[in-house]
């Protein structure tokens, strides 16, 4: 009995969950203006002296953020070939 109602529990849970993200999430191909995007679209070549907008954005407005998603990528990156490798030298030893 328990299990049942913790699995009615756990879906009810989900169900809600799904849901709110589903009620946040904007129709595919359109986004919510902002006053941020026509500004980047009418200055990111004179501030940034770049034909990409694209770029200009990633490694310019947004290059710390980059950079920080660079030191997560490797440090996961790290970790798991460290994990691999303890986990090769064990089978070794057996």
């Amino acid at each position: 009995m328990r299990k049942v109602v913790g699995l009615i529990l756990l879906l009810v849970l989900v169900g809600f969950l799904v849901w709110g993200v589903v009620a946040l999430i904007h129709p595919f191909g359109y986004p919510s203006p902002s006053e941020m995007d026509d500004y980047i679209i009418d200055n990111a070549q004179a501030e940034t002296s770049n034909n990409n907008v694209v770029a200009s954005v990633v490694f310019d407005y947004r290059g710390f953020d980059t950079l920080g998603e660079a030191t997560i990528l490797f440090t996961a990156v790290t970790g798991v070939l460290l994990l691999l490798r303890t986990a090769k030298r064990k089978e070794d030893e057996s």
